[in-house]
């Protein structure tokens, strides 16, 4: 009886000490090392460990949940866990116990968690500490900010960073420097968190201050800019109006008064056109001469002015609008031309309801022709016009065509060139050759006359859209959409 006693009493010892040590082993591959002389030992990461004398054993633990996480995919221990491992290394007093899971955020991080959530801080945590300074390595950790105060970002850290020593378990050089690093240069903990706050305090002081003196910069810009225009403004134009009179124009100058009596203070009854200088009224001087009056309202337009009255005021013949006179103020330019009642040649072409028989397109065709060569062959040197297109050649009384708007003329010797520093014309009538080279000389004209000609023959509108492929005239007149038809007078 006494035998079997001791056999079961035996029995219950084994089954206590199983129990026991299951319950009291630590899950982590760890064993805990005294105090040492390595310079880790005073590391506290920045006060995230309460006592300084933890820095060695937090390290190995540190380690240790890495090897576990290469095995496993988690990270922290969970409570009961903890405080198994806990007490077999007798460190409650180490603050360790806040890397526990069930927290919540990154306290229940694995590392496919932390790869998914963080994966950029983990890369430039592994850059930065592996071959660059500490200095870099402590900017990347300090960088990793997962949760909304510092002790929940630090917990964030603390997953990366065991993310990053459970890829590197075989690696143990370069995780001990990388744990040396940081746990000897985190900036303080707890005072970090103020200190961000006034850092963000400071800084917003210093944006609105940098907003504030940059829209005052701003307004003084532009108010400055604005006085500078106004002023420059009327210098311009006083500059132009100088001209004109130094070059003795070849028509006579007409008061703001009698521009203002001859349109009646330009009313909109008399607009009859506007172009890219300025608009265009009708009007009857008080010698009861019908005349069109060209505004010029744009300042980069009264190079048109000047060139006009200076150069073209000379120049007459039965194919080019006349030039009646011209008026100038010091807000106000304005060309007197001749009127042609019958509009421009484009109207008649592609207006509905007008129709024009063969023998008027024939003379404004020769017209045309005969105004284009007393321009070419000048005596005082080739007037190139630029600019030939039906809407540019205006209908007298009895049709008969006048060349007009001479804004973009140039005046060089017979059979030489001029470099143009950009292409001047209008769209589909420009010499491709004047395109490619911008060598100005008459056979642009002739080539934009020749468009004209085309369309005066077919009564439709003819452009070459592909400006990389001009297309030549010949196979424009080749093309099968152009339906020749003869027109009949109404």
């Amino acid at each position: 009886m006494k035998k079997a006693t001791n056999v079961w009493v035996f029995i219950f010892i084994i089954i206590v000490n199983v129990a026991f040590s299951q319950k009291t082993n630590c899950t982590l591959d760890f064993e805990f090392k005294g105090a040492s002389n390595s310079s880790n030992e005073n590391g506290d990461w920045g006060g995230f460990l309460n006592q300084s004398h933890c820095g060695a054993t937090f390290n190995g633990y540190l380690k240790a949940l890495g090897v576990r996480a290469n095995q496993t995919g988690f990270i922290f221990l969970d409570s009961s866990e903890q405080t198994t491992c806990l007490n077999s290394m007798k460190r409650f007093d180490c603050g360790m116990e806040k890397l526990t899971s069930g927290g919540g955020g990154c306290s229940d991080y694995s590392t496919a968690d932390v790869e998914q959530k963080l994966g950029n801080e983990l890369r430039s945590l592994s850059e930065n500490c592996r071959f660059a300074s500490c200095g870099w390595c402590v900017r990347s950790w300090e960088s990793i900010n997962g949760g909304s105060n510092l002790e929940e970002s630090m917990i964030c850290r603390f997953a990366v960073l065991v993310s990053l020593t459970s890829l590197k378990v075989e690696d143990e050089e370069n995780i001990q420097r990388i744990y040396e690093c940081l746990s000897n240069n985190t900036r303080v903990y707890g005072e970090k968190e103020e200190s961000t706050k006034k850092s963000k305090v400071k800084r917003g002081i210093w944006i609105l201050i940098g907003c504030i003196g940059g829209f005052v910069v701003f307004i003084i810009t532009i108010i400055i800019f604005s006085k500078t225009c106004c002023k420059s403004k009327p210098s311009f134009k006083t500059h132009a109006i100088k001209d004109v009179l130094l070059k003795k124009p070849g028509c006579p100058k007409f008061p703001i008064k009698e521009v203002y009596f001859a349109t009646n203070s330009l009313d909109e009854s008399n607009f009859i056109g506007e172009g890219t200088a300025g608009k265009v009224y009708k009007g009857i001087l008080s010698n009861k001469e019908h005349v069109a009056i060209k505004h010029i309202i744009k300042d980069g337009k009264v190079e048109t002015f000047v060139r006009e009255v200076t150069s073209l005021s000379h120049i007459k013949h039965p194919n080019l609008v006349r030039l009646v006179g011209y008026c100038s103020s010091k807000q106000h330019c304005f060309l007197i031309y001749e009127l042609c009642p019958n509009g421009n040649l484009a109207n008649w072409l592609f207006g509905k309801d007008k129709v024009l028989s063969w023998i008027k397109r024939l003379e404004i065709a020769v017209g045309s022709a005969r105004g284009l060569q007393f321009l070419h062959t000048y005596s005082e040197g080739c007037i190139v016009h630029r600019d030939i297109k039906p809407t540019n050649i205006l209908l007298g009384p009895n049709f008969e065509p006048k060349l007009s708007d001479f804004g973009l003329c140039k005046v060089i010797e017979i059979g030489e060139t001029y470099v143009s520093s950009e292409v001047r014309g209008t769209f589909g009538y420009v010499d491709p050759e004047y395109q490619n080279d911008r060598r100005v000389n008459s056979s642009g004209d002739v080539f934009s006359f020749g468009v004209v000609l085309l369309q005066i023959l077919s009564g439709k509108k003819v452009f070459n859209l592909n400006l990389e492929k001009p297309i030549p005239l010949n196979k424009m007149v080749s093309n099968p959409i152009l339906i020749f038809t003869i027109p009949t007078e109404k």
